[in-house]
């Protein structure tokens, strides 16, 4: 039986094999005991670069990032920066691209909609994409809330990667909103550092380049509505 699934896994990527010739090959290696998982590996690579290439625009175009006037010098970040929350946001999608959902959610607000879901449904929110990628932007000046007690930094990304069905590439801009409270209680330690309060959609601050908004689709969030 296990024989048998092994060889239905591998007919869709033998059929993509086949539309430029090469299935005549990576038939007979299996026919002549190549190592099933070897192979498979090897038809997939070869799929993978006749798809269409992941190009998402440059900073300043229409769908890139706003140019950042001011690159930040190395070693100059703290990590209750505007520039920490950005590393957290670098963070996140770096988690999500190596498909590590679990440790992704870690870095959202606990106690809101997302950050409390389970492990399941968040992961879902992401079964749409066969890759994720980012380009993360340079986060606004922390904002302190009426209160006094706590702050908040965006920071705009452009996500890009590729769709599971298709095999299409994407991209999208977005906004993330990261929070921090300066004097919460030792019983809420964490709010004391940047987390993700909400992922949007990008809105350009007054002073910059207005740029085109990205054809975006309905599955770019990969957000699931939580049950």
């Amino acid at each position: 039986m296990r024989a048998y699934k092994t060889t239905m896994f591998l007919l869709p990527l033998l059929l993509v094999a086949a539309c430029d010739g090469r299935e005549e090959s990576a038939i007979d290696n299996l026919a002549n005991g190549a190592n099933a998982a070897q192979l498979g590996n090897n038809v997939r690579a070869e799929a993978m670069a006749l798809m269409e290439p992941l190009n998402p625009p440059e900073p300043g175009t229409p769908g890139g990032l706003p140019i950042d006037p001011e690159p930040i010098v190395e070693g100059s970040i703290t990590p209750d920066s505007a520039q920490g929350a950005a590393q957290v946001v670098q963070g996140y999608y770096g988690l999500l691209e190596e498909k590590r959902f679990v440790d992704a959610q870690d870095l959202w607000d606990q106690s809101g909609a997302i950050g409390s879901q389970d492990d399941a449904h968040f992961a879902a929110r992401f079964r749409g994409f066969s890759e994720i990628h980012a380009n993360i932007g340079a986060p606004s000046e922390p904002v302190t809330e009426p209160e006094g007690t706590a702050s908040h930094v965006t920071v705009p990304v452009q996500v890009y990667g590729r769709i599971a069905a298709n095999g299409k590439p994407w991209h999208v801009l977005r906004q993330v909103l990261l929070r921090r409270v300066e004097d919460a209680p030792e019983d809420k330690a964490e709010q004391r550092r940047w987390h993700i309060e909400s992922i949007g959609a990008y809105v350009p601050s007054p002073d910059a380049q207005a740029a085109a908004p990205a054809h975006a689709i309905s599955m770019t969030d990969g957000m699931a509505k939580k049950p």
